[in-house]
């Protein structure tokens, strides 16, 4: 319950339609029960049982008021002339005009009710996308290191999408039916107080049988969900090494992998659908055995001939009654539509409610331009119970650069990754020019802070839009002069459309080399003050490495630059090259001092000379 109204808390900033929704479906209900109710008159006339001496009374019209007295006084007095001017057959003419003038403005105001509330309802949904994709986005890196991308996709796509069809969409269910409901029932205790108080024995019992086929089916929709994200998983895994699939002749194996959860999905989808679609045959079952019982106790009520019920009076309660079994049947479908959408919306809720483990200090100021120096002091961290770096205590001047070596695994991505806080230090602390970085505001400091990674991140948009990536109002010879930089200009001047080409998802329009100048570009436009290169050239063959190397040397002209580094010849340049091993500097200093020291530098060095 606490789920279901915490979706509904969505819709709060789109209360300005509620006043309007509630006035035009109340309207179309009692339009809409107004053509049963007028079928006792009609019953009336067709049977003769019309009493003129009874409605003489409303021979004189009374003044305008808001009530029940009122509007049945009125149509009684009209009714009267009719019946006096026109006869049987002017009556019946009246009546039957009244009945499709209700029927059209009953519909009237349910499509503007309706309408009002596709309105709520797509605004609920997309502030629900939009809250997990911000969410997601907002997440530290080590989220995405536990979590499965595709169980991600999946709760972004296929999990909004069943909180829309089983939550949202049965929003008016949660108003319009029970109000009909309700109204309904006010009729029926105006035409026989016996009839309804008998007829209302039943239903505590039918509800209590429905909620309990219902309620099992929140567990089966969970497992279901969970499934569905596994199998977005596979198939995002799938489609993203589809070479090496083909390359080991493993599509047989995919495919028995694939096909084992979608049996488990359709194992789950099938049992859910027995549960699911046994609430509307059961809620119309029960309905009709309550129908026969009002048709029992009534009928004795009319036979009896005690004047207790006419007869025109206990059809026109029969046929109102049978309106109350659609919205029962409407409302136990919706709330085994909801529990499927409650399983849905607490897979969402429980990324929206994951705590930041980067969190912006309360009192946190803007970064300002680096100008001395960066110091990482006494930094320790460890994920879960591995210790991955330790007591590291290191620091770079202004201009400067340093060089991370040593074998995989010893810490020198983490520790280049705590500079923008993707991760946060254990223990110890990074400053930035005296200031620790933990106190300073996180958007400014990454802006302070370019980053070029082995893999070249690069989306499905144009060459100009990948350079200036995050930048609305970028001018075109700043992308230029950025590209040029990078060795990239004349590449892209040779696409179809120059800046303007679309590069495919993950650059794959693009070869090695010229995804990697492409970060690069992206790097030089965004002139950050420190620059952190994370094997930038390791993936590239060597002329690329060549045209890379170059565009990373202009790159880092007069640049704080942190350089990550397997390839030993790309950093003998470097002012500083600090050893990692197993998460602490075991040696530091430059090319050649490290050389004569004949440790694991050299070791390294000559390895790779061999």
């Amino acid at each position: 319950m606490n789920t279901y109204l915490r979706i509904l808390t969505y819709a709060k900033p789109y209360g300005k339609y509620l006043p309007r929704y509630f006035v035009f479906a109340t309207l179309a209900i009692l339009f809409g029960l107004l053509n049963y109710a007028l079928l006792k008159p009609l019953f009336d006339v067709v049977f003769e049982q019309i009493d003129i001496d009874e409605i003489e009374k409303y021979r004189a019209p009374l003044a305008f008021s808001l009530s029940l007295d009122y509007f049945m006084h009125t149509f009684n007095h009209y009714l009267l002339k009719a019946a006096e001017t026109a006869g049987k057959m002017g009556t019946l003419k009246f009546v039957s005009a009244i009945i499709v003038g209700s029927v059209l403005l009953s519909n009237i105001f349910t499509y503007i009710s309706n309408v009002l509330l596709s309105k709520i309802r797509a605004k609920v949904i997309e502030k629900l996308r939009a809250d997990i994709f911000q969410k997601t986005t907002a997440l530290h890196l080590g989220y995405f290191t536990n979590e499965r991308k595709g169980d991600l996709i999946s709760r972004l796509t296929n999990d909004v999408q069943e909180v829309e069809n089983s939550i949202v969409s049965t929003l008016k269910v949660a108003f319009r039916e029970p109000a009909t409901i309700l109204i309904t029932f006010f009729l029926l205790f105006f035409i026989s107080v016996e009839l309804t108080l008998f007829t209302l024995l039943f239903l505590p019992v039918t509800g209590y049988i429905i909620s309990e086929v219902v309620k099992r089916l929140k567990k089966k929709a969970t497992e279901g969900q969970m499934a569905l994200g596994r199998i977005v998983n596979i198939l995002d895994e799938a489609i993203s090494g589809i070479r090496i699939i083909k390359a080991f002749t493993a599509q047989e194996y995919i495919n028995r992998v694939f096909g084992r959860e979608l049996k488990n999905y359709s194992d789950i989808s099938i049992s859910m659908a027995r549960k699911n679609e046994l609430a509307s045959p059961l809620s119309q079952f029960l309905g009709v055995l309550v129908v026969a019982g009002i048709l029992l106790y009534g009928g004795n009520l009319v036979l009896n001939e005690t004047g207790r019920l006419s007869a025109s009076a206990f059809f026109t309660y029969i046929i109102l009654f049978t309106q109350v079994l659609n919205p029962a049947k409407t409302i136990s479908q919706a709330v085994s539509n909801i529990q499927r959408g409650i399983a849905s919306a607490d897979r969402i809720f429980t990324v929206i409610d994951t705590p930041p483990a980067i969190r912006e200090s309360a009192s946190a100021v803007k970064a300002r331009a680096f100008e001395k120096e960066l110091c990482f002091e006494n930094v320790s961290f460890r994920y879960e119970q591995e210790t991955v770096l330790n007591r590291i205590q290191l620091s770079l001047q202004k201009g400067k650069s340093i060089a991370l070596v040593g074998p995989s695994g010893g810490g020198k991505s983490t520790l280049a990754d705590l500079l923008p806080r993707f991760y946060d230090p254990t223990e110890g602390r990074i400053t930035l020019d005296g200031v620790d970085i933990k106190s300073l505001d996180l958007q400014s400091l990454r802006s302070h802070i370019g980053v070029v990674t082995q893999e070249s991140i690069l989306f499905n948009d144009t060459v100009w839009k990948n350079i200036a990536f995050g930048m609305e109002d970028a001018k075109e010879e700043d992308i230029i002069r950025a590209a040029k930089v990078a060795n990239a200009h004349d590449f892209i001047m040779e696409l179809d459309q120059g800046y303007n080409t679309l590069i495919g998802e993950r650059g794959t329009r693009l070869s090695g080399g010229q995804r990697q100048r492409l970060s690069i570009a992206r790097a030089v436009f965004k002139n950050p003050d420190i620059l952190i290169l994370d094997e930038a050239t390791s993936a590239l063959d060597t002329e690329s490495e060549k045209l890379v190397q170059e565009a990373l040397e202009k790159l880092m002209q007069n640049r704080t630059s942190l350089i990550i580094a397997h390839r030993l010849s790309t950093i003998q340049h470097a002012d500083e090259i600090v050893v990692l091993d197993r998460g602490e500097i075991v040696e530091r200093g430059n090319h050649e001092a490290l050389l004569e020291r004949k440790g694991l530098y050299h070791k390294l060095s000559m390895t790779q000379m061999a």
